[in-house]
C-alpha cells in the first residue's frame, strides 16, 4: 500500500484528509513487518500510527497500555468509527475479561488493549498464542527501560512475547519522552534491529513561567489571584493526596469551580472526574500525577504544578498535556527551594536503601509471604516494598506466583548474590535528574529550549515562549484580604481535623 492508497483509507475509515509526514514514515514501516521505536512530542498523533494499521491488517492488535483512562477512551472512538476494540483491565470484573478474550479467540476483535500486569495472567498467556496476531504496541515504552522515568517490571515481559513472534509480525513501540540512553535501551531489548524515529518536541504554542514565590501558603494565594483570570480550563499538579483535599477546599473557599482527583478515588468516582473534565464542568481539576496519562483532551488551556516534578522528562511528559489543539497552553511552575524534599523522599522510596533489601530477602530465604505480609514484617511502606519486589524480580533472585487467590513472593533456590551497584547507581541518576528539574526552575534561559536539550532535541530555534524570553509572568501581589481568608481557612480545617480526630476516638 503506497502513501496515496493509504490516505484514500484513512479517509474512509478515520475522517482525515492526509498523514502527518512521520505518521507516513512509521505507518509505511509498520506495514513492512519492520520493529519500530517512535518518539513523538504529546499531541503529535502517535495513536494513529497503530490504529491505522490495525485496522487495515488482516488479524487481531494487542496494544500494551498502563493507562486506563486511555483505553476506555480510545476503545470508545474506534467502536464509533467501526472498529471493534476491547480492553482488558483489572477494573473489569473476570467475566467481562473472559468473554473478551474469548472474542478475541474467534476473531470477532480488530484491537485489543491489555495492561501489562496481566502478563502474569496464566489465562492469558495461553490465549494469546492462540490469537491471529497482525501487530504488537508497545504505548509509553520508556517503561521498558530501567533507565526510563517510569520503569515498570511488567513491561519486561511484553519483551518477552516479542521475543516469540514470528518474522514479519511488526511491533510498534511509542513514547513522548526517552532521553538516548533510554532510547538505545528500548532498541536493544526490541532486539537491536529496530528502526528509531524521533520527532522534534519543540512545542512553540505553549507559554512557560516560574513563579518563584516566598512560602507554601503564596501559592494558594497566586491561584486565588490569577486561576480565573486564565483563559479555559485546565489541571492542577500538586505532590500528594492530603495536597489535592487542601488545594481543592482553598480553590471552593474561594467560589473557584474545581474537583480533586487521586490514586485513592474509587474507580466509579475516578471516570466521572475524568468526564466532568473532558465536559469543562469546572475551572481546573486538582490532582495528583495519577490524572492526565491518556486523557485526550485538546484544549487543556493551563497546566500548574504547585509542587517540582522529580525530573524534566515527567514535567514535559506532563505540560503537554495543555494545549494540544495547537491554540495557546499556560504552562506555571510555582516554585519554592524547599520543594525538593517530597521527590527526594519518593526517590529513597524508588530505590530504597541496601538493608531493606536484605530484610526481604532474608525473609524469602524462611518462607513464602505476600507482598503485604512483608510490609507488616518489615515496617516498609509499600511503595518501597513495589521497588524491592520489582528489583528482585528483575535480577532472578525471587518470583512471584498466585496460589489461590492470593500472589507469594518465593525465594530462587540457588539464586545469584544480590547486585547492588544498579540500584546505587539509579539513585544517583534519580537524584541529578532532580537537580536538572531545579536548574530549570532557576535557570535564565529559554525554558523550552532547555527541556528539549534535556531530551536530546538539538534543534537550534529561536524560541521566545517563556518568561525568559518575553513573555511577561503572573506575578504573586500583596493582598490583605487574602491573607485573612487563608488565616480563616487554616482555623476551620484545624477544628475539622480535630473533630475527625474525635470521632475516630470514639468509634
Amino acid at each position: 500500500m503506497n502513501r496515496k492508497e493509504a490516505e484514500v483509507q484513512l479517509k474512509k475509515i478515520f475522517g482525515f484528509n492526509h498523514f502527518h509526514d512521520e505518521q507516513w514514515t512509521t505507518i509505511k514501516h509498520v506495514l513492512h513487518g519492520d520493529r519500530v521505536l517512535l518518539i513523538e512530542r504529546t499531541g503529535f498523533g502517535k495513536s494513529l500510527c497503530y490504529q491505522f494499521p490495525a485496522a487495515v491488517l488482516p488479524g487481531i492488535t494487542i496494544i500494551f497500555s498502563p493507562l486506563i483512562a486511555l483505553m476506555r477512551d480510545q476503545v470508545q472512538k474506534l467502536n464509533s468509527l467501526g472498529i471493534v476494540a476491547r480492553c482488558l483491565n483489572s477494573e473489569q470484573n473476570s467475566l467481562e475479561n473472559s468473554k473478551i478474550l474469548k472474542d478475541a479467540k474467534d476473531g470477532k476483535i480488530k484491537i485489543l488493549y491489555i495492561a501489562p500486569e496481566r502478563m502474569d495472567n496464566a489465562v492469558w498467556m495461553k490465549t494469546v498464542k492462540q490469537l491471529n496476531l497482525s501487530m504488537v504496541v508497545v504505548d509509553e515504552a520508556h517503561c521498558i527501560s530501567v533507565w526510563g522515568h517510569d520503569f515498570r517490571p511488567a513491561f519486561r515481559r511484553i519483551i518477552e512475547l516479542v521475543k516469540t513472534l514470528p518474522a514479519g509480525i511488526p511491533v510498534l513501540a511509542t513514547t513522548a519522552t526517552a532521553t538516548k540512553t533510554v532510547e538505545e535501551d528500548i532498541i536493544q531489548q526490541m532486539g537491536g534491529n529496530a528502526k528509531s524515529i524521533r520527532g522534534k518536541l519543540m512545542r512553540d504554542n505553549l507559554q512557560l513561567q516560574v513563579i518563584q514565590v516566598g512560602c507554601q501558603d503564596d501559592k494558594l494565594i497566586w491561584l486565588a489571584q490569577h486561576l480565573e483570570k486564565l483563559e479555559g480550563s485546565g489541571i492542577i499538579y500538586t505532590g500528594t493526596r492530603k495536597d489535592v483535599t487542601r488545594y481543592t477546599n482553598w480553590l471552593k473557599q474561594n467560589d473557584i469551580p474545581c474537583a480533586g482527583y487521586h490514586a485513592g478515588l474509587s474507580p466509579a468516582e475516578r471516570v466521572k472526574i475524568e468526564k466532568g473534565l473532558m465536559n469543562n464542568d469546572w475551572k481546573c481539576v486538582i490532582s495528583t500525577n495519577a490524572l492526565g496519562m491518556g486523557i485526550d483532551k485538546p484544549d487543556i488551556r493551563f497546566i500548574i504544578h504547585t509542587q517540582i516534578p522529580q525530573s524534566p522528562i515527567h514535567y514535559y511528559q506532563e505540560i503537554g498535556r495543555a494545549g494540544r489543539d495547537g491554540d495557546t497552553g499556560r504552562v506555571i511552575l510555582l516554585y519554592h527551594p524547599t520543594d525538593v524534599k517530597l521527590p527526594q523522599m519518593f526517590i529513597n522510596f524508588s530505590k530504597p536503601a541496601v538493608t531493606s533489601y536484605m530484610k526481604v530477602i532474608q525473609l524469602l530465604q524462611e518462607k513464602r509471604y505476600t507482598e503485604q505480609e512483608l510490609c507488616k514484617k518489615t515496617n516498609i511502606f509499600e511503595a518501597a516494598m513495589r521497588s524491592i519486589k520489582a528489583d528482585l524480580i528483575e535480577q532472578g533472585l525471587i518470583v512471584e506466583k498466585q496460589i489461590g487467590q492470593k500472589k507469594y513472593l518465593h525465594f530462587v533456590a540457588g539464586a545469584p548474590i544480590m547486585d547492588f551497584r544498579m540500584i546505587d547507581k539509579l539513585r544517583e541518576i534519580r537524584m541529578a535528574e532532580l537537580d536538572e528539574m531545579v536548574a530549570y526552575a532557576e535557570t535564565r534561559e529559554s525554558r523550552m529550549k532547555f527541556l528539549c536539550r534535556y531530551l536530546g532535541d538539538e534543534e537550534d530555534n529561536l524560541f521566545k515562549n517563556c518568561d525568559n524570553s518575553g513573555i511577561k509572568p503572573l506575578t504573586l501581589k500583596p493582598d490583605t484580604r487574602l491573607e485573612t481568608i487563608l488565616r480563616k481557612f487554616y482555623g476551620d480545617v484545624q477544628e475539622e481535623e480535630m473533630v475527625e480526630t474525635a470521632i475516630a476516638k470514639i468509634h
